[in-house]
């Protein structure tokens, strides 16, 4: 299934993604996609509803982050070995973990807001892992039927904030606006291999990344288990697995970062594309 939240900011409503591309209404059936939607028993039962009966959303409404109610928003850092050379960084031997604030969760279209004095904000494609079961020290083996499903992910980066002031990641990682997530969520039954998903990203128009979860250095399966023996996952959490190469400030002979006016579009297969806006700083 893709399951979609979709109206105003904060007032989104349940939405099904039909066999035909178009947006239902889900209201009828859940109150949201959220924590108490995203176990094996509670989708199987959403999966039973005949998506044609569902009441057609029409126009196109905005689209909220597909999953609410996320009390962790973990991230993986250099976890593709070709970003993690074009980053000047050793390929880890463990996964590097660091949080995004769930402040910067957004919808997938919604603007993206350079912060204050940005000078070095980035962009970077990404699979997010979204639990539906209560994980605490799984093993790898069993980690994947802790999974609810995937999402794609725009982990921005204020890379000046993230290596320049000190030695926490998260600084540069959790502005506002700095995680989109969707367009909508796709149920790990219809992702039978996670680690065989093309994805890419342009900045207006402009192929910057083109990469395949297949050359991450620790797969999903070890991600969730790993993760799962530093904090409880609950039903809600976000996983975004880290970034192929391509970035930014990865660019030669210089650098390139994100400025007023610029357009980004990204996608990975099978879980659709987002689409940002570059504005300028507000309070």
């Amino acid at each position: 299934m893709k399951l979609v939240r979709y109206g105003n900011p904060g007032k989104e409503k349940p939405g099904l993604i039909d066999a035909n591309g178009q947006l239902r209404d889900l209201s009828s059936v859940v109150p949201d996609i959220g924590p108490a939607q995203l176990g094996d028993a509670a989708l199987a039962k959403i999966a039973k509803v005949k998506a044609d009966k569902l009441p057609l959303v029409r126009g196109k409404p905005r689209l909220g982050t597909p999953v609410s109610g996320t009390q962790k928003f973990i991230a993986i850092g250099l976890n593709y070995a070709d970003h993690a050379a074009e980053s000047n960084m050793p390929i880890p031997a463990e996964p590097v973990v660091f949080t995004k604030a769930n402040s910067c969760i957004q919808g997938p279209n919604d603007p993206v807001m350079l912060p204050k004095n940005s000078v070095k904000s980035d962009w970077e494609v990404e699979l997010g892992v979204v639990i539906g079961t209560r994980a605490r020290c799984v093993s790898q083996k069993d980690a994947l039927n802790y999974v609810a499903g995937y999402v794609v992910i725009n982990d921005v980066s204020e890379r000046a904030w993230q290596l320049e002031h000190g030695l926490t990641w998260d600084k540069g990682k959790g502005f506002d606006t700095f995680g989109p997530i969707g367009p909508w969520l796709v149920t790990r039954d219809e992702v039978p291999n996670a680690q065989k998903l093309g994805m890419w990203l342009d900045v207006n128009g402009e192929r910057m990344q083109t990469g395949n979860t297949k050359t991450m250095i620790f797969g999903v399966a070890k991600l969730v288990a790993y993760v799962s023996q530093l904090n409880t996952l609950m039903p809600g959490d976000i996983i975004t697995t880290g970034t192929p190469p391509g970035v930014g400030m990865g660019k030669k002979p210089a650098a390139i970062f994100l400025k007023k006016g610029d357009v980004m579009t990204l996608g990975i297969d099978g879980l659709g594309e987002q689409r940002q806006d570059v504005v300028a700083f507000k309070l």
